[in-house]
């Protein structure tokens, strides 16, 4: 199993956005989709149901261990097209 922790902006983003951090786990643990950015971070992308089906974005740096939540959002340029 791997651990994950939540920089201190990825904390501060949960808050400001009113995510539950509950989403996150859901994100990391099932995926709709992970990918390698451009930035070399992984990002897990998963549609909430919860929230109109917006797409979650959770961006972890896994060179760091154990691996850090480096910042969450949804992604507007992907709600509602699940998968992505």
């Amino acid at each position: 199993m791997v651990d994950f922790e939540l920089s201190t902006h990825a904390r501060d983003m949960l808050r400001e956005r009113n995510i539950p951090e509950e989403w996150v786990w859901r994100t990391l643990d099932n995926p709709d989709n992970k990918r390698l950015g451009a930035d070399q971070n992984t990002h897990y992308t998963k549609a909430i149901i919860e929230y109109d089906m917006r797409i979650l974005r959770v961006v972890v740096n896994q060179n760091a261990l154990p691996y850090r939540i480096v910042t969450i959002f949804f992604d507007r340029r992907l709600s509602k097209k699940a998968g992505n």
